[in-house]
């Protein structure tokens, strides 16, 4: 990964101690019982995400993502019989796979000191690494490699089929089911690693939400591992703008409506799919699109999110959106109010003042 031009703005602890520890469900709550952080320009208000009707208005479009997640981490050993932890990526046109190879057992480090042609045995499949990914020395510190394109030689799908499990880093209380990384609108497989803005949504929700005049428009964009170290940009990722979701948007701009995007995935999708005239296009297949100040979005107009870790690439999406004044105030908050942390945490809903489409 090439490493990011600019950084994010918004500056807050690290939330090591404020990490969710497991699923809502897990925990007693139900998916929608998670907390809602919803920032407006001079507001900040505290609520339950399964009051989101509350906060949305008639002819608001949702844009979510439909990629489901696939089992993409396995154990692996070098030739040297070293375990290593095997993170899949994804696989690209050419039948070749973007792996990252991580620190035994629990996956809290990337291995830096792999090299070309060397061998990971996987059951009864031998995977060997051709090259660095998308480069040599392409981390920010240009120290090692955490990405390579490799080659598989044997059954790797029936493997994870067997033995493969959601990808995870360690600060969970145990393992989940590949079940517990899959939101409601999950209906593609493809994500190394879960979509997981879109979680707290339950079909009952979802039901409140149309018949308050929300609208849903569907994308699909299969994500790739999420473990970017500080200042290093998002991988390439592929996407699925179809021509019914172009229309929703454009219409919905056109009529003044909001274009909301459920996560960073769906709004990487439908920014990527803008066409020179501002208009969004349908448009299916690969994206290093990266969305910050300095590249802003020029559709999305609200977001709904989970909280990203400092430095993270994300945030740069974040603020292009919300703007840096609103980014720092809703992390402010939700440190203040221990909000948690990453994927079964809890969400945001940002709401900046739209700009004029004339």
């Amino acid at each position: 990964m090439r490493a990011l031009t600019s950084v994010p703005r918004t500056v807050f602890p690290a939330p090591s101690a404020s990490t969710a520890p497991a699923p809502a469900e897990a925990r007693g709550l139900a998916r929608d019982e998670v907390r809602l952080l919803v920032a407006r320009p001079g507001n900040i208000e505290h609520t339950q995400f399964r009051q989101l009707p509350d906060q949305l208005t008639a002819g608001d479009l949702l844009v979510i993502n439909t990629s489901a997640t696939v089992p993409g981490e396995i154990d692996a050993y070098a030739a040297d019989g070293r375990p290593i932890v095997l993170h899949l990526a994804t696989r690209l046109d050419d039948g070749s796979l973007v792996v990252e190879l991580r620190t035994a057992p629990d996956a809290a480090r990337a291995v830096l000191d792999a090299a070309p042609g060397q061998e990971l045995t996987i059951g009864g499949v031998r995977l060997r690494l051709i090259e660095p990914y998308p480069r040599a020395g392409s981390t920010p510190t240009g120290e090692g490699n955490r990405l390579w394109r490799a080659r598989a030689d044997g059954d790797l799908a029936g493997e994870l089929d067997r033995r493969g499990r959601p990808i995870a880093y360690g600060y969970l209380d145990r393992r989940y089911p590949l079940s517990a990384y899959q939101s409601v609108f999950a209906s593609v497989p493809g994500s190394a690693e879960m979509p997981s803005a879109g979680r707290p949504f339950s079909e009952s929700l979802i039901t409140r939400l149309v018949a308050a005049g929300i609208r849903f428009a569907p994308i699909t964009l299969h994500t790739g591992v999420s473990s970017q170290e500080a200042g290093e940009a998002p991988q390439p990722e592929w996407y699925d703008v179809p021509a019914t979701t172009s229309d929703q948007i454009n219409h919905t701009r056109e009529t003044g409506g909001r274009v909301i995007a459920v996560g960073t995935t769906a709004t990487r999708a439908v920014e990527s799919a803008v066409g020179p005239d501002g208009t969004v296009r349908s448009f299916r297949g690969w994206t290093d699109r990266v969305i910050s100040p300095d590249a802003p979005a020029r559709v999305v107009t609200g977001l709904i999110t989970g909280w990203h870790d400092p430095h993270a690439s994300h945030l740069l999406l974040v603020e292009s959106i919300a703007g840096p004044e609103l980014t720092q105030a809703a992390y402010d908050a939700a440190v203040e109010q221990h909000y948690l942390w990453h994927e079964f945490g809890d969400s945001a809903l940002l709401l900046p003042e739209m700009a004029s489409t004339s």
